[in-house]
């Protein structure tokens, strides 16, 4: 406990220097783009070191969280639960961001000075459609669902190989066992790469504000506090939503989690955050059944953080063009975002490309994205750290609901639950 929590100041650490030593370096080199580009590639390197990790921990341990359940009705009780409450969840988080941006209206003050068209975002806008969701859902092979990260797909495949491994019976235990051990060997790799998270930290914070300055933060002051005040109120419904189920209980869930969701918030990846997540939501006391199962679709389906940043970037690009959408338009684009954010994990810039297929679909000009490109970094902060509160929350509620939810004090009864050394 008192490593995690050294790693967690060191972190902190790291990102107060970020922004000193960025402010310093921007106001002082010619070309402090040359250092950004050298510190990208650090932050690189370190997002790559957690995404080696990510397609083998979440194979292993949603695979043997299925085979242990036991049955394929208990894997469906438990599948319809976390979806209900994603679903949940899924229309709080928009709901919000459309509540926010029609109460605040950000926009507004850039109406009337922006040309309908301007220069291009340069990001994939295509619709996505019932076809191209199912054809991503399913993999053509798992070895290329692992390759690209495809959480998704990995997930499908888990789900399958774990459903017949319980119904193999005893044949399956060594296998079982075997991929357990590969879990557990996965998260001691974990624990080596996180040593370099406040590097990586500082790379990431000093390299965006050297390049872009203090002053981009002044320039967008306005929206990124609204944007932040409505993080905050999101926070505030999915802790409290936690606390009707999970009593007091939730507020050391949080102190479990702060690591992996500073960690989130440095990085601005959710994915970084993975695996440190799952580790603290075991030691909150979520068997690793639950957790390994719950965790992983969360990490496609529930991102709470995004979704409402979709909806709240969506109108005010809107507003910024003066175009003025009715209630039904936009309870329409709710639904549309609804279904593209679904499954936007581990794409790059995720919410920029789902809001740029949006924008296309109700007139709204592309172009406008390019307003927010420069913030971006700093709005996806918050987004990242948003989604590991939201899935962590999620994750502890649904083993609550299935009684597998024990004490600290009793985790050594279950090996499942048992800390690393």
């Amino acid at each position: 406990m008192e490593k995690k929590n050294r790693l967690t100041t060191w972190i902190l650490v790291a990102l107060a220097l970020g922004i000193v030593a960025g402010y310093i370096l921007n106001s002082t080199m010619t070309t402090p783009t040359t250092y950004s580009d050298a510190m990208s590639l650090i932050t690189t390197m370190f997002l790559r070191l957690i995404k080696m990790i990510i397609a083998p921990l979440v194979f292993s341990t949603l695979v043997v969280g299925i085979a242990r359940m036991g049955d394929a009705g208990e894997v469906g009780r438990v599948g319809v639960k976390t979806l209900a409450w994603f679903f949940v969840a899924s229309v709080l988080s928009l709901a919000l961001g459309l509540v926010l941006v029609n109460l605040f209206r950000p926009g507004d003050a850039l109406a009337g000075t922006l040309a309908a068209t301007g220069p291009a975002a340069n990001l994939a806008t295509s619709s996505l459609t019932l076809k191209d969701f199912i054809t991503h859902l399913i993999p053509t092979s798992i070895v290329d669902g692992m390759a690209k990260n495809e959480i998704l797909q990995i997930v499908v495949f888990s789900l399958f190989f774990g459903l017949a491994a319980a119904a193999v019976g005893k044949k399956a235990d060594p296998l079982i066992e075997s991929i357990d051990g590969i879990a557990h060997i996965m998260l001691k790799v974990t624990h080596y790469v996180m040593q370099f998270a406040p590097i990586a930290v500082f790379a990431a914070v000093s390299g965006i504000i050297a390049k872009e300055g203090l002053v981009v933060l002044k320039t967008y002051g306005v929206f990124m506090a609204e944007f932040y005040f409505g993080i905050a109120v999101l926070w505030g419904l999915l802790i409290g939503a936690g606390f009707l189920f999970l009593g007091k209980r939730i507020f050391e869930l949080l102190t479990e989690v702060r690591g992996p969701t500073i960690l989130a918030f440095s990085t601005a990846s959710s994915e970084a955050a993975f695996p440190k997540t799952l580790e603290g939501l075991e030691r909150f006391g979520v068997r690793n059944r639950i957790a390994a199962f719950v965790l992983p679709i969360g990490y496609s389906f529930n991102l709470d953080g995004s979704m409402m940043y979709c909806t709240f970037a969506a109108v005010f690009i809107a507003q910024a063009y003066g175009i003025e959408l009715s209630l039904g338009t936009q309870m329409t684009m709710m639904a549309v975002l609804m279904l593209t954010s679904k499954g936007m994990a581990g794409v790059p810039r995720a919410s920029l490309v789902v809001i740029a297929a949006t924008l296309s679909q109700f007139n709204i000009p592309e172009a406008g994205l390019v307003l927010l490109l420069s913030i971006d970094h700093f709005l996806d902060m918050a987004r990242s750290a948003t989604n590991v509160i939201g899935n962590s929350i999620a994750t502890a509620v649904v083993a609550k609901w299935e009684g597998e939810l024990v004490q600290p004090t009793d985790k050594d009864k279950d090996l499942a639950t048992e800390p690393l050394p």
